[in-house]
């Protein structure tokens, strides 16, 4: 903890409230990089969750009433995706609730969401299906599909610790190449084809995406710290850590990765940065050898995006944005941009620095 972490977790909340005047009911997505104007959605999409998520952890930084209903209206706009056939109601409900402490009514939105998403899970496939309600096939295995989903389940009873093992254990296996096995090691999204019984590797999104990456360990992280979960998954789950951290290069690589690292001098991705400083503090809560070098790594980390890639209080654009983001490559969307997920665990992470939240929880 520094005084420029401090001053950097003042900025994002201050954004925070520059952003809610600015989106009223909407939902912001991503912010020019320029004049920081937010592009939004009405209903959230997968990103709802990290508003609502942003809005609590204001709510806890200033503990201001009026912060903390602003918080509670977003998130209970966030009902209709409980039924939503979609992997990633944990990205919306685990982000969006979790950071709301003892609030009761996000409490009981979370355990409907829980249980919505245990029933629609597939015991055959062994995971939650990416699912319809976004597009595309619905028999997919995302990693972006993983995080906050595990936690999500977990809270769903026994039937749910199980579900939840299953769902990021299949992932693993889809997800992972093993040491000296096929190219590419890593495999962020793979379809199932019925008619052989047999997944397949997709191009979309790339072998190489960063923030692939990031999801996936942040979601072993999270399972590390489950206790509901079966004992015996401890040293699968800290294999798993291992072989992203070393072999994704996230303990001796750029602390700010590029959005495709086959594409070393294409457009970085912050968000994935902060992501992974989240996934960190969360390792370095777990017994084992290398807990202090996670939390070392995760300083490292956020002290870049600060002094890097936040901005500051120069009249040009508002202070807290979280520059560089990248969306989506590919498709040139949003390129180098302020996105809210982004914003979300960098704020997540410095709150947990400065003892406003218990990172262990959240």
């Amino acid at each position: 903890m520094s005084a420029a972490t401090g001053r950097a977790l003042e900025a994002v909340m201050e954004r925070v409230a520059l952003t809610a005047a600015e989106v009223g009911p909407r939902f912001p997505l991503y912010a020019d990089p320029g004049d920081g104007r937010w592009t939004t959605t009405g209903r959230g999409s997968w990103t709802g969750g990290f508003w609502a998520g942003l809005l609590w952890l204001r709510a806890r930084y200033t503990g201001a009433e009026p912060d903390r209903r602003a918080a509670a209206a977003c998130t209970a706009r966030l009902e209709p995706w409980a039924g939503a056939d979609t992997a990633t109601r944990g990205l919306i409900f685990w982000y969006g609730t979790a950071p709301a402490g003892g609030d009761a009514e996000a409490a009981a939105l979370r355990a409907r969401a829980a249980r919505a998403c245990l029933s629609a899970c597939d015991p055959e496939l062994g995971i939650l299906p990416w699912g319809e309600a976004l597009g595309g096939p619905r028999l997919l295995a995302r990693v972006d599909g993983v995080p906050g989903t595990v936690p999500l389940l977990a809270g769903a009873g026994p039937d749910g610790a199980a579900a939840a093992a299953a769902h990021l254990h299949r992932h693993l296996d889809l997800c992972l190449g093993r040491p000296g096995g096929a190219k590419p090691w890593f495999r962020p999204a793979l379809g199932f084809e019925p008619a052989t019984g047999r997944w397949h590797p997709c191009e979309d999104p790339p072998a190489g995406w960063s923030r692939g990456r990031a999801w996936l360990l942040l979601a072993v992280a999270d399972a590390l710290l489950q206790p509901a979960l079966p004992a015996g998954d401890f040293g699968r789950l800290t294999e798993a850590a291992a072989l992203l951290t070393a072999r994704g290069g996230v303990l001796t690589g750029r602390p700010v990765p590029p959005a495709d690292t086959a594409r070393p001098d294409g457009p970085l991705d912050t968000s994935a940065a902060a992501i992974t400083a989240v996934a960190l503090l969360k390792l370095a809560r777990t017994p084992g050898p290398r807990a202090e070098q996670y939390a070392l790594r995760a300083e490292e980390v956020l002290d870049r995006l600060i002094r890097s890639h936040l901005t500051g209080d120069d009249g040009a654009r508002p202070p807290g944005m979280l520059l560089d983001g990248c969306y989506d490559e590919a498709k040139r969307l949003a390129v180098r941009h302020e996105l809210v997920w982004g914003d979300f665990f960098l704020a997540l992470a410095l709150a947990a620095l400065h003892g406003l939240v218990d990172i262990t929880r959240v």
